[in-house]
């Protein structure tokens, strides 16, 4: 396959429905929730790659920036926790009741695995 045929073949399943697109992108919610998620992709980028840095180019690991990246990572979770009216510390008492019930008290490969999602799904909807 050359470029011309999967660039002809690969929109073929694009999403083009841009006025539905667009209306729901009209909402502010909307527009919170995918700053915030470009906001939380791009600081998880900029923490790998100083982490990248680091590990391949031998740079000194700059402790302070990963710091830093993570309160701009924090700053979008707020962002998040916002607009979908939920509070950290509920989310965080989920998360662990959820890898609780995952993994127990000990982490395993197997346990990783082989995840029972309807018992995690009823813990995060609690």
């Amino acid at each position: 396959m050359d470029s011309k045929d999967f660039v002809s073949n690969a929109i073929k399943t694009e999403s083009r429905n841009f006025d539905e697109i667009g209306s729901r992108m009209s909402e502010v919610r909307n527009q919170r929730l995918l700053h915030a998620g470009i906001g939380l992709a791009t600081e998880a980028g900029e923490f790998l790659d100083a982490l990248k840095k680091h590990v391949f180019y031998g740079k000194e690991l700059d402790t302070v920036n990963l710091s830093e990246e993570m309160g701009d990572i924090f700053w979008y979770c707020a962002l998040i926790a916002d607009e979908l009216k939920i509070d950290f510390s509920q989310v965080m008492d989920t998360n662990i009741a959820k890898l609780k019930a995952r993994y127990g008290d000990k982490f395993s490969e197997d346990k990783a695995e082989n995840r029972d999602l309807k018992t995690e799904r009823t813990i995060l909807e609690k």
